[in-house]
């Protein structure tokens, strides 16, 4: 069997699925809002999927390959696909919320990786480098490059603070479909790959474990931990590539309204810039 292509979106779809991307952006930005000690994950759940409902959109994620939430909701040791529950936050916890939205015909997804109350430095530190990582890697989202020269950028990014980079789970190419070509692993080796190009879209999403590497899928069929039980964080932003610059469709813009937190982190990949009208 062929492999599938990558699907390359005009301008006009870009549009569209900006859309949608912010939408998800508007839900995370929503649940910044209550996330917080005694907050269960099954509340942040339900905030989430009566938001995007109310936005003409359905939650993607419920149903899809029969997961049976509407949301992603990941704490501690948990690396993705944690399923909401009655269990409530507990200060020191992080949690990682991975939101996906169908509207205009396209898909939105990405994450973010909470704070519940204070967190130690050693945590304060793994969110802060996961996520710069993400940008590490968008960086690398331009012309002339291959989809290895993102995959190596956050692989080294973490592995030099001595981080597991989970090599089971990955990021995707977005679009009508949640999961296009291409896969998009958080390790490789620059030049290797596919050549990136305008119009492509994808879901860039560092999962990165405080301690090993190792991962261990549970009997539930989703719930997916650290071999360790260590700490893991995860941050995912929707990316395009406009004119040979990397360009993102979602932002966390709407956490850091929520949460009263000042950053300048996305100014270089502004989608507003990217053309005009």
């Amino acid at each position: 069997m062929a492999k599938a292509e990558i699907i390359i979106k005009s301008i006009d779809e870009l549009k569209l699925m900006r859309e949608s991307a912010l939408l998800v952006s508007k839900t995370l930005g929503e649940i910044a809002k209550i996330i917080g000690p005694g907050v269960t994950t099954q509340q942040i759940n339900d905030l989430g999927d009566a938001f995007i409902r109310d936005h003409g959109a359905y939650p993607a994620f419920l149903g899809m390959y029969d997961f049976p939430k509407s949301l992603c909701i990941s704490p501690n040791e948990q690396v993705v696909h944690g399923i909401p529950n009655d269990k409530p936050l507990q200060e020191g916890d992080i949690v990682s919320v991975d939101c996906g939205v169908y509207m205009n015909g396209f898909y939105g997804d990405h994450a973010y990786s909470f704070k519940i109350g204070e967190v130690s430095p050693e945590v304060e530190k793994l969110l802060k480098v996961t996520k710069e990582s993400l940008y590490a890697g968008i960086r690398q989202f331009k012309k002339g490059n291959r989809l290895g020269d993102i995959c190596h950028a956050i692989q080294i990014y973490n592995e030099k603070e001595g981080y597991g980079v989970v090599r089971e789970l990955c990021g995707h190419g977005l679009g009508r479909d949640m999961h296009e070509e291409p896969q998009v692993p958080n390790y490789g080796r620059r030049g290797t790959g596919k050549v990136l190009k305008d119009g492509m879209v994808l879901a860039i999403e560092p999962m990165i474990n405080m301690g090993t590497k190792r991962v261990k899928f549970h009997k539930d069929g989703w719930t997916v931990t650290s071999k360790d039980n260590s700490y893991s964080a995860h941050f995912e932003h929707d990316v395009t590539m406009i004119d040979g610059k990397p360009r993102l469709l979602s932002t966390f813009q709407y956490i850091y309204d929520a949460l009263g937190i000042e950053s300048d982190e996305e100014k270089e990949f502004l989608f507003d810039d990217a053309f005009v009208d």
